[in-house]
């Protein structure tokens, strides 16, 4: 039965953190999927940043200076990231995964969700045989809420008290899982 793992926490928690620590920590798994962090301008966020975990390639997903639509927020979003970046490599895993593959993804968020054919391939993942780490907000969502209710997930409370700590405890509980 596959792993799936929801890292759920209010904005600024450490989310992103554990899933960009956690992927650097991995020996055995190749991670696929992406992280978001955001871009400032001097002390302010002006948006949000999408990078690729398996090549590092970036994209702009969302800045106050896009016009959208979509609109989240004051964020202008660029779907068109999703669909370059973001979505091959997870149609692929959720399709034809790679043994000791693990798809990572930050995050479910309204930005990401803003894209159908995203919401499609999460889907897809979560119907597939591969092990998904992925980090939601605290916020209830329709979307995220029926993932949550999925009796296959775990769901974990990222805290300040425990977030340097979990990416540790996560890649060493990932990596038996797959020597097994």
């Amino acid at each position: 039965m596959p792993t799936r793992i929801l890292l759920e926490g209010r904005p600024g928690v450490g989310k992103t953190t554990v899933v960009r620590r956690l992927a650097a920590l991995l020996r055995t798994r190749r991670a696929v999927g992406f992280t978001t962090g955001e871009i400032r301008q001097d002390r302010t966020r002006t948006g949000f940043a999408l990078e690729t975990l398996q090549d590092g390639r970036r994209g702009v997903l969302a800045h106050v200076d896009f016009a959208g639509p979509p609109r989240v927020g004051r964020y202008g979003v660029d779907l068109g990231v999703m669909e370059r970046l973001a979505l091959p490599p997870l149609r692929s895993a959720a399709v034809d995964p790679d043994p000791g593959e693990l798809v990572l993804i930050d995050e479910l968020g309204g930005m990401e969700l803003a894209c159908t054919a995203f919401q499609d391939a999460v889907r897809c993942l979560f119907a597939s045989d591969i092990d998904i780490v992925a980090t939601v907000h605290a916020k209830g969502d329709p979307f995220t809420d029926a993932l949550k209710r999925r009796a296959d997930i775990e769901l974990i409370h990222v805290t300040r008290a425990n977030r340097d700590a979990l990416p540790q405890e996560l890649a060493t509980r990932l990596e038996e899982m797959e020597a097994r």
